[in-house]
């Protein structure tokens, strides 16, 4: 086996198994739990459990987790926007609809695979063979720049500044409704969605320190209804986390197909309107203050026109 995790139940947390470690391991999905269950692979103190077992206070439970048999990642030559490279690392402009690294359903056309193709083996090894060079991610249909290391020095110098939050990140999205003040904060902490396993929310449970600056660029107000056009920058970089905290604070991000905002209305917008627009961060090895910034793509613009002409 592959890992093997083990839990031991205390009062809280009884009940049914499947939802019992649904609550405990938030990153596995209670149908795969359940999958593990019918080829025996949990117990419960030692006897093999299905999913209509019942966990009570002092159970020990282990689940096994069978090794993983992958699709091999293959270099793809595959077109990519890099506008800065030298022998440390690239940022590149991610399209909408690409996917940063493999996962399943798409183990090619991801910008791994292309970056395979481009950097050859100058990629950085921390994150492992399936996120060669991932220093940190955007979501598929998030359009914009991300950095990529090429070697294990740059790869961890650019992570300590994430996490020192020197790393700068900032998005332009159009969201729904108008924001009243013209700067804010959302300072709410993010975890798993509580029932929908895709999901992220806000939340206090097996949750998250995540916090959303935001600016006001622009206010529409017409026939096409109401919205505003933010500039938002990352303190923290949490999943989802400027669709979660938008949604929050009722003005989720226009065309976003998970967390809600105006889709019909904008046939042009294909997934959420967000784009990574600038990244701004230390070079790991000369120590230059470089940052980057990318146009708004054709759909952006094209919400923004839609909403310009609503207004006249």
């Amino acid at each position: 086996m592959a890992d093997t995790k083990k839990f031991i139940i205390d009062e809280n947390d009884g009940g049914r198994l499947d939802k019992t470690l649904a609550v405990l391991m938030p990153e596995v999905s209670r149908s795969y739990l359940q999958k593990l269950m019918e080829q025996g692979l949990v117990t419960v103190n030692g006897s093999v459990a299905d999913k209509k077992t019942k966990a009570s206070s002092g159970d020990i439970i282990c689940v096994d987790f069978p090794d993983s048999v992958k699709p091999e990642i293959v270099p793809e030559n595959i077109p990519l926007d890099i506008p800065y490279e030298d022998s440390d690392l690239l940022v590149v402009n991610k399209p909408k609809g690409m996917v940063v690294h493999p996962a399943a359903g798409h183990y090619s056309g991801t910008l791994v695979n292309a970056l395979m193709y481009h950097c050859g083996d100058s990629l950085s090894g921390i994150n492992g063979v399936e996120r060669p060079g991932i220093v940190h991610r955007i979501d598929m249909m998030t359009s914009g720049l991300l950095i990529v290391a090429k070697n294990d020095f740059a790869h961890k110098s650019l992570a300590e500044q994430i996490k020192a939050h020197s790393f700068t990140r900032r998005y332009e999205a159009v969201v729904v409704g108008n924001l009243r003040e013209d700067s804010g904060t959302v300072n709410a902490p993010i975890g798993r969605h509580p029932t929908d396993r895709k999901k992220m929310a806000v939340t206090d449970k097996n949750s998250r320190e995540a916090i959303t600056h935001y600016d006001v660029l622009g206010r529409y107000s017409g026939s096409a209804g109401t919205y505003t056009h933010v500039r938002l920058t990352l303190e923290t970089g949490r999943t989802h986390q400027i669709r979660v905290h938008m949604a929050y604070i009722g003005h989720p991000v226009v065309c976003d197909p998970v967390y809600g905002g105006a889709r019909q209305q904008f046939s042009c917008c294909d997934g959420q309107c967000l784009h990574a627009r600038e990244i701004g961060f230390i070079h790991p090895r000369d120590g230059r203050n470089l940052c980057l910034t990318s146009d708004l793509p054709d759909y952006f613009n094209a919400v923004l026109h839609k909403l310009a002409l609503s207004v006249q």
